[in-house]
């Protein structure tokens, strides 16, 4: 592959060196010339990633540019309050991208769909705000997307970075187009993925158990493996590869009336995926208490302040799972004391020898050596909350006809409490939910 300009092998922290300035180039003591139509600074490196798990959003600027002449520059636009990049339909980022479309905003910053002059197909660029913070997590990426891409030589797992460059004091990250994630079919199918399925076509359970397959393959083999930990694991950062589709019917009353409950959901074709987002990713190491993953799928170790490593990727691939079975995330919280005493209904009391070595700051949330709960409460609304989660078999059973056997005894072992008694990546490969569930599928 084409590089105009390597990335260094070592610290995540050091910046890629930069190519020599060309005509576009602007360096800050000459921003007054923008005004002109000139680019801001443009870092350019061939390696490649994705539009990042980011939610759906109307695009910054509504303008069309009809005017720019080709291959030039639009005129310089401050950043909006936010720090994102403010555009027109019809701009140049830099001469061989041309902006058709936004796909998506989310925190680090918003995703276009772009026509890449070059290669002749639209692209998804990831623009990164233009705050310290979000440039140096989007450095962190780009870094770990090539180190983990000369281990996928298949390229089947993990997103590929296509090109790099830095614009405008905006990192901006390309990469081929993807359709929705796991979060967006929930959402189109009404909330429902892994319901039953009538009518004695291939089961969504049987789709996604393939697709949950692939991430552990790709958990074990690659990541980990290279003492890397992904940190904020959840349906937005798992994508499918393919947006084609079927439609299969689904009776909310029974199968007797259609005309009155009927309704349809989406069903992949392909269950080939692609896990996203490595801004969190970090390597495994002694010590590691700060605050990680994305609450509803954060782990106990993680909220008692225990120190986590490779099992919080594993409880988080849990909290899919049943999100997917389910339609709504298992965790419904922003609380912390909630989100342990959601844990204890669905799971049971938390062990001693977790709650005996919290941290300080979570020591309020133990009393006399158990979870303060309910005694904790602070309001009526929280106690709702958790009482109306059933158990965990009770809700699997709810949702799931075939292989719910081996489908509850996976997930009793990806959400063990203690983080060394959790399934690895390994050993869930070998579980019999995947091994003769393929059979059976």
């Amino acid at each position: 592959m084409e590089c105009i300009a390597e990335m260094p092998r070592a610290p995540l922290d050091r910046r890629p060196r930069k190519r020599q300035r060309l005509g576009w180039d602007v360096g800050p003591a000459e921003m007054h010339q923008a005004q002109l139509g000139l680019c801001g600074q443009e870092v350019v490196n061939t390696i490649s990633v994705v539009a990042l798990g980011l939610s759906s959003g109307g695009i910054v600027s509504s303008q069309v540019n009809h005017e720019q002449p080709r291959g030039g520059s639009p005129p310089l636009r401050g950043d909006d309050k936010d720090g994102h990049y403010v555009f027109a339909v019809g701009d140049n980022l830099t001469p061989r991208y041309k902006i058709n479309s936004k796909m998506g905003e989310g925190t680090f910053g918003q995703v276009l769909e772009c026509w890449d002059s070059e290669s002749k197909e639209m692209v998804a660029i990831k623009i990164i705000r233009g705050i310290k913070k979000y440039r140096d997590a989007a450095m962190i990426e780009i870094s770990m997307l090539e180190q983990l891409g000369k281990y996928d030589k298949s390229r089947s797992s993990c997103v590929q970075i296509r090109n790099w460059f830095d614009y405008r004091n905006h990192i901006c990250i390309v990469s081929t187009l993807l359709d929705y994630g796991n979060y967006e079919l929930t959402q189109r199918n009404n909330h429902v993925v892994l319901k039953r399925c009538s009518g004695g076509c291939q089961t969504t359970v049987g789709m996604y158990s393939m697709c949950v397959h692939s991430s552990f393959y790709y958990l074990f083999c690659i990541m980990h493996e290279l003492r890397l930990i992904h940190t904020d694991l959840k349906p937005e950062n798992i994508l499918l590869v393919s947006p084609e589709y079927i439609k299969v019917p689904d009776y909310k009353v029974s199968p007797r009336s259609p005309k009155e409950g009927s309704y349809y959901k989406r069903l992949p074709k392909s269950s080939a995926i692609k896990v996203i987002d490595f801004g969190s990713t970090t390597y495994d190491q002694h010590d590691q208490s700060y605050v990680v993953s994305t609450r509803h799928y954060r782990a106990p170790e993680v909220i008692l302040g225990l120190g986590w490593s490779y099992p919080c990727d594993i409880w988080s691939v849990g909290c899919i799972l049943v999100e997917l079975c389910t339609g709504e995330a298992l965790f419904q919280t922003h609380e912390n004391l909630e989100h342990l005493a959601m844990m204890e209904r669905a799971f049971g009391p938390l062990p001693y020898h977790m709650l005996r070595r919290a941290d300080r700051p979570s020591e309020k949330y133990i009393r006399k050596g158990r979870l303060n709960w309910p005694e904790g409460c602070t309001s009526r609304e929280s106690m709702k909350a958790v009482m109306k989660l059933p158990r965990l078999q009770n809700l699997v059973m709810q949702n799931v006809d075939q292989s719910a056997g081996d489908f509850i005894d996976l997930l009793q072992g990806l959400l063990k409490y203690d983080p060394a008694s959790r399934l690895t990546a390994q050993e869930a490969l070998l579980h019999p939910f995947f091994t003769q569930g393929f059979e059976r599928r």
